[in-house]
Order: structure tokens, then C-alpha cells, then sequence
């Protein structure tokens, strides 16, 4: 049983650092967003493969859009921390 805690544990931590990257990713496509980069490049077109399923999902349901401010990116950096809190407590509780 203490073992089946452990790997629930490890598998935890893993979910955890991948919420982490994934904020990172928004944060830094975010920012670029505010220079233009160049839309035929690599980097411009992973961030935006990667970032714009979440974005349109927020989207459909809450108006992000502020006087040409996406508000997006934000709406979706505090409910992956709401969510990284609750995945903490439920870890540190087993």
C-alpha cells in the first residue's frame, strides 16, 4: 500500500512540473505576442500550436478580449495555479 502512495506521489510531481512548463510556455507566448514575431517561424509557430486550443477554450466561455487586451493568457495561468494548489493538497493528504 505505502508503495501505491509512493508512485501516486511520482506521478503527481510529474503532473505538477508539466503545469509548471505549460505556464511558462503561455507566459513567454504571451509576450511575444506583444513584439509580432515573424509567423513563419518555428519557435512562433510551436508556441502558438501549443497555446491556442487553451485560448480558444477560454474564449468560448468568458470574453477575454478588453480594448484589444487579451486577457486569455491570464485566465488561464490562474486556474492551472487554483489547479497546481489542489493537486498539493491532495498530495501532501495521502
Amino acid at each position: 500500500m505505502n508503495m501505491l502512495i509512493e508512485i501516486t506521489q511520482g506521478l503527481g510531481q510529474i503532473f505538477l512540473s508539466l503545469i509548471g512548463v505549460y505556464i511558462w510556455v503561455i507566459i513567454i507566448a504571451a509576450l511575444l505576442s506583444f513584439v509580432n514575431p515573424d509567423p513563419y517561424n518555428p519557435v512562433v509557430q510551436f508556441l502558438h500550436r501549443i497555446t491556442q486550443p487553451a485560448y480558444s477554450l477560454v474564449r468560448r466561455y468568458i470574453k477575454t478580449d478588453f480594448n484589444g487586451l487579451d486577457l486569455a493568457p491570464l485566465v488561464i495561468i490562474i486556474s492551472l495555479q487554483i489547479l497546481t494548489v489542489i493537486i498539493t493538497t491532495m498530495l501532501r493528504s495521502l
